[in-house]
């Protein structure tokens, strides 16, 4: 039962790997559709001027590997996935051909279905990730564009543009479709129950040190004038576009703190479908008429103006001007002062740790329940060691049972600085698996395996409904899914 789960995981893992990097990389394998008309080599040659026989010749003929669909992948698309891979620091000496190109075929195979399926992927969200990429390339080579088209071989942003976005399109396209065939799959406790059972004691997996981290926080407060200050600003800003004809454009590139704008072209496209950005924030975007900006308003991250550029059904083109309130250095003292003295309390035993996060954490996610964190793995207050955040193992690894940390500076998420006092409880050290204990790692286990097999008993079905054909050295391959038709 162990050599079948870990077999699973190793074909989850090779998927995951070559998944990660065609959605995190650009890569540019074969995404023809196949047409009636195939023209060969010789065909170029016999037709061709006579003085370009020999550059014709010369072609080295790539062969079509394997057929899905309307889908071809070709002898080089397998040459550059593992060229891909190595690129990216995987070692593939556990890797063989045949694995690499049986990740493809599933990946057309997916393509193919979600377009009978009638998924829909926009034109505007493929350019929208086109454009999030090669923003992430350039940056890699200092905005050069000549140097990145010279790595990619193309003569033309244009080119490059156009060969990225049929590549997203179709990966999109694969992503829906396997979210598609499992999003519904649920498992009940009595399937967990079984399939632990059904691992025999000696092969259950262990699990390692894990224990619970609660923390209080304490946030410098900006002071009404400071933010009345940040107010005053947008509305100039807002004044000077409606009354006097300015650029909204300019005013998010000249003061706009919203670091992530920049490499959206200083604009974002939300959808009502699918929740991007805060609450507050969609809230107002989409109560807008194109060319109209909103009022100023506040969120986590800061204030706001937004300016509804254009409309389209469902998606919105949004920009907006964000600034963040400055913290006074007074106000930075008093908070640091009121965390040092909580600390002072509970360590002399007027207040325990769970009584003063209910008390002054401003927290609000953990401060009803002493403070204590959300692992967002597991769902549950137990963390892993080995595979907790850096960030936070750095702060707790020396910790005993029950003890207070020194106060931590730290920014958060919007870039607002706060002081926190961390502690940890209920360590338990590395043990075999428990059903009790720890069912919910046991439940995602469950889980996992049940989507397995139901993507498997997808892909046997529609491989025997889907026109498919391998050609080649790779009809030699042995495939765990029955691509050969055997």
């Amino acid at each position: 039962m162990l050599l079948k789960i870990n077999n699973l995981k190793y074909t989850i893992n090779l998927k995951l790997v070559v998944f990660f990097l065609f959605t995190g990389l650009f890569t540019s394998y074969a995404q023809e559709i196949i047409e009636e008309e195939v023209v060969t080599t010789e065909t170029l040659i016999n037709t061709a001027p006579k003085d370009s026989v020999q550059a014709f010749k010369k072609l080295k003929v790539d062969a079509v590997a394997g057929v899905v669909g309307e889908y071809i992948v070709l002898n080089s698309d397998v040459d550059k996935e593992f060229l891909q891979l190595e690129a990216s620091g995987v070692n593939t000496e556990d890797i063989t051909r045949c694995q690499i190109f049986g990740k493809l075929l599933e990946n057309k195979l997916y393509a193919h279905h979600a377009i009978q399926d009638s998924i829909i992927v926009s034109n505007a969200e493929v350019r929208q990730q086109v454009d999030y990429q090669l923003q992430q390339f350039l940056a890699q080579v200092n905005g050069d564009i000549d140097r990145l088209l010279k790595i990619y071989k193309k003569d033309s942003e244009e080119s490059l543009r156009e060969e990225m976005f049929k590549t997203n399109k179709d990966l999109m396209l694969s992503q829906r479709m396997q979210r598609k065939v499992i999003n519904d799959i649920e498992i009940t406790p009595e399937e967990v129950r079984q399939f632990f059972n059904k691992i025999p004691e000696d092969e259950r997996p262990n699990f390692g040190t894990e224990l619970k981290v609660a923390q209080i926080v304490i946030e410098p407060k900006v002071s009404k004038e400071d933010k009345q200050k940040v107010i005053d600003k947008l509305n100039e800003y807002k004044r000077d576009v409606e009354e006097n004809g300015s650029s909204f454009r300019s005013k998010v590139i000249l003061y706009g703190q919203d670091p992530g704008i920049k490499q959206s072209d200083y604009i974002y496209t939300l959808n009502r479908k699918k929740p991007r950005m805060v609450k507050e924030f969609r809230d107002v975007a989409f109560g807008l008429q194109e060319g109209e900006i909103s009022e100023p308003f506040e969120t986590d991250f800061g204030f706001h103006i937004v300016y509804c550029e254009k409309i389209r059904g469902q998606e919105h083109d949004i920009s907006h001007v964000l600034l963040i309130p400055k913290v006074s250095s007074d106000a930075v003292k008093t908070a640091r002062d009121r965390i040092k003295s909580v600390k002072e309390k509970i360590e002399a035993g007027a207040i325990t740790f769970e009584e003063a996060a209910k008390e002054v954490s401003d927290e609000k996610e953990t401060k009803f329940n002493g403070g204590k964190l959300i692992n967002p793995e597991t769902q549950d207050y137990n963390f892993e060691l080995t595979r907790m955040d850096p960030e936070l193992y750095a702060q707790i690894q020396d910790l005993k049972e029950g003890e207070i940390s020194k106060v931590i500076p730290e920014r958060d998420r919007t870039n607002k600085l706060k002081f926190k006092l961390l502690k940890v409880s209920d360590r338990t050290e590395d043990h075999k698996a428990n059903y009790a204990k720890d069912f919910l790692k046991i439940k995602k286990l469950a889980l996992n395996e049940k989507k397995i097999k139901a993507i498997e008993k997808w892909q046997a079905e529609k491989i025997e409904d889907t026109y498919i054909k391998i050609s080649g050295e790779m009809e030699s391959c042995e495939f765990s899914s029955n691509w050969l038709k055997k």
